[in-house]
């Protein structure tokens, strides 16, 4: 097969990895990539967030299945394109991709369904928002309504960082995805992903993960879009993943599919778990960043036949087979994140760590200039190992840390402290 991935993350670089080890995989190109991708798959420079012209690149390039990374391509329809161009396609359409999109619109399906998650109201301007708070009092969440890169998200644990969260998301520090404004009632407990394959019908787990959201060690700081992650997720119990799939996520497809517009993809849940049970915090509709790199680590060549069928509409029978070992994950990122951060400071020492099944560093903002790698983006590099626990696996991924050479850059020390 000839294969397309969009995207240029770390989520890219692990999907690309673990597709490129399945022999069905003759082809593999990634638009528009990295200089960690471009080890290992054709790099294509392209807009993806046209739909037309990720035909055209599909048709000029005999592509037989495009899977679409991020968030941003699903929201502009390109799934929808390729789908009705007759190219098979792992992502779901841009109606069913406002499970992701708009926050609100998931609040109402879970109503709908009658998926247990938190109170909420949605609010077009900041006055009824800040009257609404000031009733209901603090800790409370205020989150931009659509897509805001993984950070239009506030836990306001104080009225005044809730008013002044309000100001901000209307006053434009996320774009349009503030145009609308959901507030949310605090959920105490424990976060955690949950990851469901599904073709409309049938549907799938293939895994959990927990990441670390907030910049600093403790759980300390500002959210980011995420700080490393490990799989499995002890928290997310055998019970509590049935609970999770029988009350939330098959409700949702089955109402999704109810109103004409059937998911298919990778659904991602954000659960919080308190006193054994599961509530939605929300949905993504792609994998993970950067759960994705330890999901791919452990499922590595299957993933590609697992996509497939799930694109193809054949995954009742499919199964996973899971290796019993754990992943970890360390985020690398730029000095200053995630507020204003340096760009095109050099990376070293890359060369000297082992690269095999157990073992990678995986990039996201990276890039090869006169022949250095070079920092682009805020989250840099995906530092993962595995291991036959989660405490080999993290002292495996600190160890491979201690040896990069980036002064430009720095991480938590503390990734999988929960589990530990």
């Amino acid at each position: 097969m000839n294969i397309l991935i969009l995207g240029s993350g770390g989520r890219e670089h692990a999907l690309a990895w673990a597709v490129r080890q399945n022999p069905k995989c003759d082809r593999l190109i990634v638009a528009p990539g990295n200089a960690g991708i471009a080890d290992l798959a054709e790099c294509a420079s392209l807009d993806i967030l046209d739909p037309a012209k990720v035909v055209g690149f599909c048709e000029d390039n005999a592509i037989d299945f495009v899977i679409v990374g991020p968030e941003a391509p699903l929201a502009a329809g390109v799934a929808d394109a390729t789908r009705a161009a007759g190219i098979l396609t792992f992502g779901p359409s841009a109606e069913a991709a406002r499970l992701e999109s708009s926050k609100a619109f998931t609040k109402e399906i879970c109503d709908a369904c009658g998926a247990p998650t938190a109170a909420w109201a949605r609010f077009g301007s900041a006055e009824p928002a800040k009257d609404y708070i000031r009733e209901k009092g603090a800790p409370i969440v205020v989150k931009a309504d659509g897509l805001a890169a993984g950070k239009g998200v506030i836990v306001a644990m104080t009225l005044a960082e809730a008013l002044a969260a309000v100001d901000d998301m209307f006053g434009g520090e996320f774009g349009a995805a503030g145009a609308e404004v959901v507030i949310e009632e605090f959920m105490a407990g424990e976060e955690a992903s949950f990851f469901i394959l599904t073709d409309g019908t049938a549907a799938l787990p293939i895994g959990t993960a927990q990441d670390h959201k907030r910049v600093g060690d403790g759980d300390t700081g500002p959210n980011t879009g995420g700080m490393g992650a490990y799989s499995p997720a002890p928290v997310l119990t055998d019970a509590i993943q049935s609970q999770a799939l029988q009350e939330i996520v098959l409700p949702t497809i089955r109402e999704m599919a109810k109103r004409g517009t059937p998911y298919q993809g990778v659904l991602y849940a954000g659960l919080m778990i308190e006193h054994g049970r599961a509530r939605l915090v929300e949905y993504n509709c792609r994998f993970g960043d950067p759960e994705a790199q330890v999901l791919m680590m452990r499922l590595g060549a299957q993933a590609l036949d697992l996509m497939i069928a799930c694109a193809d509409a054949r995954l009742g029978p499919a199964k996973v087979n899971w290796a019993d070992d754990h992943a970890l994950t360390v985020v690398m990122a730029a000095n200053g994140y995630p507020g204003a951060y340096e760009k095109g400071s050099e990376i070293r020492g890359l060369g000297t760590l082992p690269d095999d099944t157990s073992h990678k560093v995986f990039h996201a903002g990276t890039a090869a200039r006169d022949g250095a790698l070079t920092a682009t983006g805020g989250r840099v590099l995906n530092v993962t190992a595995r291991g036959a626990n989660l405490r080999e696996a993290r002292d495996a991924a600190y160890a491979m840390v201690d040896r990069i050479d980036w002064p430009g850059g720095f991480c938590r020390r503390d990734i999988g402290w929960r589990a530990l």
